[in-house]
């Protein structure tokens, strides 16, 4: 085997790492705070914790990913969220699993809506996941820029630099 193919193996590998460990934060966060996004029991469905559950569990879980990852992590932030609601949906939908007295099952368009949200909060976490990990966001600049930067860090920084 090439040391190509082998980058490649160990990348996929790390992928899979990292989106693993993000769906573990997110499926105990979901079971450290008692709730089930799939489940609407009204009114009564929409309490902090819930808010808690859909917004910021999985923006950790994306932060998680990226840190793992690196750079990139943003893309595969994405699969995390997708993998614990389709897991969960899957138990109580189809599976013999049973929702609790007076709750009911979420209609498929509304969870639809529940999962992009999470999904999009994770993408968030994997955005701010790659700033930590690199220290900056977006291009290095031009070599103009770059030879301005370093001149600017030789001198002190004291001076305006005109671009």
């Amino acid at each position: 085997m090439n040391r190509r193919v082998k980058q490649r193996l160990m990348d996929a590998l790390v992928a899979l790492i990292a989106v693993s460990a993000g769906a573990i934060v997110i499926y105990v966060g979901d079971m450290l705070l008692g709730v089930r996004l799939e489940l609407f029991y009204g009114l009564s469905t929409f309490t902090p914790l819930w808010a808690i559950d859909l917004f910021l569990v999985p923006f950790i879980g994306g932060f998680v990913v990226s840190l793992i990852y690196g750079l990139g992590g943003k893309i595969l932030a994405h699969f995390s969220p997708l993998i614990v609601r389709l897991i969960s949906y899957y138990q109580l939908h189809i599976a013999s699993e049973v929702p609790p007295q007076g709750a009911e099952l979420l209609p498929m368009s509304y969870w639809i809506l529940v999962v992009i949200v999470a999904v999009e909060f994770a993408a968030i976490g994997g955005v701010v996941g790659e700033v930590v990990v690199k220290k900056t966001y977006g291009r290095e600049g031009t070599p103009r820029q770059q030879r301005q930067k370093r001149r600017h860090r030789r001198s002190g920084g004291s001076e305006v630099q005109k671009i």
